[in-house]
């Protein structure tokens, strides 16, 4: 299982606490991940990944061991501690402002 951390608002849309579990069959990479999200909590889809392209939303970054892994292409594998479930892979929700 993949251990999935989420921004606030994420969690109150999916009624999930601040950290959720996938399961992800075959290669674990950023996408898959994401895709086993989005299988789990349909409500999901969209909000981290534009429907159409499956391009990451502004404001929202993706890190895995202290990287910031959110330019990186879509089937990045993940580092070994998110395969463990030593370390969970987090989405956050960027801010902007001044």
């Amino acid at each position: 299982m993949i251990r999935v951390t989420l921004p606030h608002h994420l969690r109150t849309l999916a009624r999930v606490g601040k950290e959720v579990e996938v399961q992800v069959d075959g290669a674990v990479t950023i996408a898959s991940v994401l895709d086993a999200l989005e299988l789990q909590y349909p409500m999901l889809r969209g909000t981290i990944r534009d429907h159409g392209t499956h391009q990451r939303r502004d404001f929202i970054r993706f890190f895995a061991c202290g990287q910031d892994l959110s330019h990186q292409p879509p089937d990045t594998p993940l580092p070994d501690a998110i395969l463990s479930g030593a370390e969970p892979f987090r989405i956050v929700g960027a801010m902007a402002g001044g």
